[in-house]
């Protein structure tokens, strides 16, 4: 909806005025390259999106949370003492999670009424999750400031490691950092060059030359708690513990060179777990390698990279399946198709792919058409802007 629209949305449901709105906003992000390294200590390089969560709000003076989805029925309602005791509940638990989280760090809830608008697809792979955790992280800790005269901004880094923790203690999914960093700190124009260990990072220009982005959603969704997502852990956290008997000093995957892996891999007794260590360690790699194929503008370089990488997640990481797959395959038909990945955890949502300009319609119109003869899903195309981390919009 458009922001006017919202507004009118808001007032339809919560009555009032206009007068003492507020509006918050954070993006979803796509994943270039680096997928499953972040909790690995390893490289990522995610762009945040122009698709993003609003949040209209309004605060209140009885210690009552109302929330409501502009895409969904009914109105979750929560008091606002009682914050720990809303896991489970379904929609709503991202956000009281992220408010109990918050309290537990000194911030101030209060009360309030929120409509909550998201363009990030649902289940795709985009972190429509990492949206509505960090708009409301921000519109909580605004709030929480000025309430007690803190002047300074918010600490936007911040929100994101408070809504990681939120995801992992409250809604029970073990999630890496990348998402809600570049949820928090996006920049239009650029993509974050981001060591997910120590949360050093860099703003580099995304700058595609003849090119554009194309997110492809296979629209079978992924739900990450109920996925392998968490047995991917504890495999990478396995073969981990195995190498470490050689390289002690070693404290994540990601701190292991190729070349350090390669003579340390008889170690590690199972195949299963070495194609998980060994997807972690050249991902790690191709990361770094396709930063710099970038700021050298070496935009195929780039696309091989971003191949390279899905076959990883297929073949050793195995997290792609059939859809995915199809995806990736008809994409790679097209001429003019430079790169294409699967984006995510997988098992379902989205691929990126960069695409010469004068290709995307062919690409659209020729992708849609083979994956849903060989799925019987219709997907939906995104060509996509970079966007700006969460902020409030001044109305």
């Amino acid at each position: 909806m458009e922001l006017k629209q919202l507004i009118d949305e808001f007032t339809s449901i919560f009555g009032g005025s206009k007068d003492d709105i507020r509006v918050f906003a954070s993006p979803g992000r796509v994943n270039l390259i680096g997928e499953h390294t972040d909790y690995n200590g390893g490289c990522v390089f995610p762009a945040a999106l122009d698709l993003k969560t609003t949040i209209v709000m309004r605060k209140r003076d009885d210690g009552v949370l109302r929330l409501k989805a502009t895409d969904l029925d009914g109105i979750v309602e929560a008091d606002i003492t009682m914050l720990d005791s809303y896991k489970g509940i379904g929609w709503g638990e991202y956000q009281l999670g992220v408010a109990y989280m918050l309290s537990r760090f000194g911030y101030d809830i209060c009360g309030a009424d929120m409509l909550y608008d998201d363009t990030v697809p649902h289940g795709g792979g985009l972190s429509s999750s990492a949206a509505i955790e960090v708009s409301t992280a921000l519109c909580f800790a605004t709030l929480s400031n000025e309430k007690n005269g803190i002047t300074k901004s918010v600490d936007m880094i911040q929100m994101a490691k408070i809504s990681q923790l939120a995801e992992h203690e409250y809604a029970g999914v073990n999630c890496g950092i990348m998402d809600q960093f570049a949820s928090a700190m996006g920049k239009r124009g650029h993509a974050i060059f981001l060591n997910c260990k120590n949360l050093d990072y860099k703003l580099v220009p995304l700058e595609l030359g003849e090119c554009k982005i194309i997110i492809s959603n296979t629209c079978k969704k992924h739900a990450l708690g109920a996925s392998k997502y968490n047995e991917r852990r504890n495999e990478c956290e396995r073969g981990l513990e195995l190498l470490q008997a050689a390289m002690p000093q070693k404290t994540c995957l990601c701190d292991i060179t190729e070349a350090e892996y390669k003579a340390h891999a008889h170690l590690i007794d199972d195949e299963t777990t070495a194609k998980r260590v060994r997807h972690v360690i050249g991902e790690n790699a191709r990361v770094r390698s396709a930063v710099e194929a970038l700021s050298i503008g070496d935009i195929e370089a780039f696309g091989a990279l971003m191949n390279a990488s899905h076959d990883s997640l297929c073949h050793d990481y195995e997290v792609t399946g059939f859809e995915l797959d199809t995806m990736v395959d008809e994409a790679r038909k097209i001429d003019g198709v430079l790169g294409t990945r699967m984006t995510g955890a997988g098992f379902g949502g989205c691929t990126v792919s960069i695409v010469k300009n004068d290709a995307v319609r062919t690409f659209i119109a020729e992708v849609g058409k083979n994956y849903e003869a060989a799925t019987g899903i219709k997907p939906s195309f995104y060509v996509t802007e970079t966007g700006d981390g969460g902020k409030e919009i001044k109305l």
